[in-house]
């Protein structure tokens, strides 16, 4: 039982992980980067669909990107997609692809950027202390419900909390990295 729980919550502080890799990836660190624009969302063929469904994003240069749509009858919707999204880089049109040039980042968008991913990734490790709680009450209500020993419960506390300083730490070296990133010149 003690096991199931620990599984459990270790499956999903490592969803959280990923979450803010992902999160992450769509920050503009002055580099092209395809995950910039992979989840804006196009209207194509009467639905919404994210931009990687209907175009492939390559990064030719480092500062560029272009976003080739798989049928060029999409270029519009793409491009008005683009200027609705929060990515704030104007696209280029040139009747095949879509070119998107990085602009430079300033002193103070990249302290500004640093701050966001600091905020992103305080509310990862509340996710992830969020996750603890709720495996630390499951494991009180087995103790409770005498289905554990006392002493199991402590160790399986240990364990958890064991656990939970691993997954704060990866978060904490992500959240480093992407802020190193943003703020290399």
């Amino acid at each position: 039982m003690i096991r199931d729980v620990l599984q459990e919550t270790e499956l999903r502080m490592m969803t959280a992980v990923e979450a803010i890799e992902s999160d992450l990836a769509t920050f503009r660190t002055g580099r092209a980067s395809p995950g910039l624009v992979e989840r804006v969302v196009v209207q194509a063929y009467g639905a919404e669909v994210n931009l990687r469904q209907v175009a492939l994003i390559s990064v030719p240069e480092p500062q560029q990107l272009a976003i080739r749509p798989y049928d060029p009858k999409l270029l519009g919707a793409i491009e008005k997609a683009i200027l609705k999204s929060d990515v704030g880089i104007t696209p280029n049109n040139d009747g095949h692809a879509i070119w998107l040039t990085m602009p430079r980042l300033t002193e103070e968008r990249r302290r500004e950027l640093t701050r966001q991913v600091g905020r992103r990734v305080e509310e990862a490790k509340v996710a992830v202390r969020n996750i603890r709680r709720d495996a630390l009450n499951e494991l009180r209500s087995l103790k409770n419900n005498h289905e554990i020993a006392e002493d199991d419960f402590f160790s399986a506390q240990d364990d958890l909390q064991k656990l939970t300083d691993r997954y704060i730490e990866q978060i904490d070296e992500i959240g480093a990295r992407k802020s190193a990133e943003i703020m290399e010149v």
